[in-house]
């Protein structure tokens, strides 16, 4: 085995990355303090060809150096909103059909092994805050709450090993890979 050369990686140009069919799914920040964990988010967003993020409340914004250090350009490739606060986000995803999800452990959440989605619906999920999680008037709103299961000591993963793995499991269920 060797490892491939960024020119065998067949990545696509910017244009060509905004000009493709995106997934139906917007991550929505809920205050994240981490311009690291901000970043990630925008480079997870690019890996799966997410539709966009909604930046809410204390999440910072590019232009923003040390978004850009994680990000690696991603925040040029993602399509992206600010919101002051993260219920006007939610009330303007939710005219536009989305289904809310917030991403936090709750009473009756759904684990994320028993969520099935659909190809034809449109999803906002919904990231919290590194020490609070999803604010508790969010997740009121929200159509469902799903819980990533866990089984060692700590109650909680980085959110941005949040992201990803909520992210990988919810595309690989819509696209029928086993």
């Amino acid at each position: 085995m060797r490892k491939l050369s960024m020119d065998e990686l067949g990545r696509k140009s910017l244009q060509e990355f905004q000009s493709i069919k995106k997934n139906n799914i917007v991550m929505v920040l809920d205050n994240i303090r981490s311009t690291h964990n901000i970043g990630s988010a925008f480079r997870t967003a690019d890996a799966l060809c997410i539709h966009s993020l909604y930046l809410c409340g204390i999440t910072a914004s590019p232009p923003n150096k040390e978004i850009h250090k994680t990000a690696l350009g991603a925040e040029l490739s993602i399509n992206w909103k600010y919101h002051a606060s993260t219920m006007d986000a939610i009330e303007e995803l939710r005219k536009d059909q989305f289904r809310i999800i917030a991403i936090e452990q709750v009473a009756n959440s759904m684990m994320l092994p028993d969520f099935t989605p659909s190809k034809d619906e449109k999803y906002a999920l919904v990231f919290g805050n590194e020490v609070e999680g999803v604010q508790q008037e969010v997740i009121n709103i929200c159509d469902n709450c799903i819980e990533i299961p866990q089984y060692g000591t700590k109650h909680s993963f980085n959110v941005s090993v949040s992201m990803g793995i909520v992210l990988w499991d919810i595309l690989q269920k819509i696209a029928g890979i086993k």
